[in-house]
């Protein structure tokens, strides 16, 4: 059974609705093992899941243009892992949830691609093209992503927000990750 784990952190919610949803496409797949990793308890037990995973797929809200503190602290923790390559060539993916359409969104996802390729990981990006009708929240990928799932929650409560489309965007690429994981 290989192992896909999403360690991510959220603010408000709204980024662990769209890491409920890659975990979902991840778990879909036979064969895969996935699982949430909040960020913000992390503990030795956590670090272990890490080293066990097949894939990685970091989560994190972009604020002020970048993703959250808590992530980063995070990643900077993870230099004790890059000394010994624990991470590397393990699949790696990510995505982000801010409340505008950019949202300077694309910043944060580069962070994530230069955290995975410190580390020696493979990353898989979106592999859908852009919503041939931009902005519908019912789209997949209505946000023209490339790297990974770009999501945009309303200033609502997060049972209300990110919409369907990116939730299901999130739910595919879980699947992708997946069965890249698989191939491992």
């Amino acid at each position: 059974m290989r192992k896909v784990v999403v360690a991510f952190h959220s603010g408000y919610g709204h980024t662990r609705k769209v890491a409920e949803a890659v975990v979902d496409g991840a778990a879909s797949v036979t064969g895969i093992e996935a699982g949430l990793l909040d960020l913000s308890a992390l503990d030795d037990a956590g670090w272990r899941r890490l080293a066990e995973a097949d894939a990685i797929v970091f989560g994190a809200p972009t604020y002020m243009g970048g993703p959250s503190a808590q992530f980063k602290a995070f990643a900077d923790a993870s230099a004790k892992v890059w000394f010994t390559q624990g991470w590397k060539d393990k699949i790696a993916g990510g995505f982000t949830c801010s409340l505008t359409m950019s949202g300077d969104k694309y910043a944060t996802l580069m962070a994530m691609v230069t955290l995975a390729m410190q580390h020696g990981m493979i990353w898989v990006g979106l592999g859908m093209l852009p919503a041939e009708r931009a902005g519908d929240p019912d789209r997949l990928n209505r946000l023209g992503s490339y790297l990974g799932v770009m999501a945009q929650a309303d200033n609502l409560p997060p049972d209300q927000s990110p919409p369907p489309g990116d939730l299901e965007t999130a739910f595919v690429y879980g699947q992708r990750i997946a069965g890249f994981a698989r191939l491992r």
